[in-house]
């Protein structure tokens, strides 16, 4: 058989290739200018460490709490620096209030309402008188001489023609010269002496430190001035009982007030004493800056000018 039959029955017999397949075609999503971005999921902060704290007493009692709520309720009396001592000076107060709810203010009364008012007045107004030398010796050091003087001038006036002091006609027309007790104490505060630390003393009562020396020297210095028989005890102890007792039917209205209004009457008693001082200095020596005085500021017992 000829070669080239060969070849074309070869050729027949062998399968045609077929043509390449295309390229599968693969979805590409459109290019935007941003891709999405996944969120971050961030960690929470972590909360800042407690500061330190003492570490607390063990034998301690926890603090009371309010039965309305978690405020916490603070009984104990928080110390002023006027007032270093105040747990020693309220229980004084509170024993002083006792002796004075059964003993002091019913004898008081007692007196009040046993002696017509003429003569209570008539021994106020005596005693008050003998006080005159010691106040017009403190307006001279606190260089007052205007104040000085008519101290003087009631005090001659009423120990004459207001018969040994017994009528204060010293006040009245056409003298003008009203009552205006001045002491040591007032003195040391014009030179710039502070109230030192607060007492609340039997006998005595609210007082500082300050007039409480003050108090010391016009006791001794009345005595000296005044002489005999004003030093003798059998006139010192009546002058001063009938003194004290003066006082505590002028302040009777006060001191009913305050126990019946104020939620710790002692801080109240401390407080208006304060103010009553402070109100009594700058009226004598008014300094730059001194806030004016209260109208409605009761003046101190046994102290008011009249």
């Amino acid at each position: 058989m000829p070669i080239s039959v060969l070849v074309l029955l070869a050729a027949a017999q062998t399968p045609a290739e077929s043509p390449p397949a295309p390229p599968p075609t693969v979805a590409i999503p459109p290019v935007t200018d941003q891709a999405p971005v996944a969120p971050v999921a961030v960690p929470e902060a972590a909360p800042p460490a407690p500061l330190s704290q003492p570490a607390a007493d063990p034998a301690a009692e926890p603090a009371p709490r309010s039965e309305l709520g978690n405020e916490i309720v603070v009984s104990a009396r928080v110390k002023s620096p006027a007032d270093p001592l105040v747990g020693l000076n309220a229980k004084s107060f509170e024993v002083v209030q006792a002796v004075d709810q059964v003993f002091t203010a019913p004898l008081a009364m007692g007196y009040k309402n046993s002696v017509p008012s003429p003569i209570r007045s008539g021994l106020r107004n005596f005693l008050r008188n003998l006080e005159e030398p010691v106040s017009a010796l403190n307006y001279v050091l606190q260089l007052k001489p205007g104040r000085a003087a008519k101290s003087t001038v009631r005090f001659v006036l009423n120990s004459t023609v207001g018969v040994v002091g017994l009528v204060d006609v010293a006040k009245r027309k056409p003298f003008h010269l009203p009552y205006r007790p001045n002491g040591f104490a007032n003195t040391f505060a014009c030179y710039g002496i502070g109230n030192g630390p607060f007492f609340f003393l039997p006998l005595v009562g609210p007082i500082t430190l300050r007039d409480l020396v003050g108090l010391t020297l016009d006791k001794p210095l009345f005595t000296v001035v005044i002489g005999p028989p004003f030093s003798r005890p059998y006139y010192s102890i009546p002058a001063i009982t009938i003194d004290a007792l003066n006082d505590r039917i002028e302040q009777d209205a006060v001191l009913t007030q305050m126990r019946e209004e104020s939620g710790d009457p002692y801080v109240a008693v401390r407080e208006l004493y304060l103010r009553q001082r402070r109100a009594e200095i700058a009226a004598i020596c008014p300094k730059k800056g001194d806030q004016p005085i209260d109208p409605a500021l009761p003046p101190r017992v046994g102290k008011g000018v009249d």
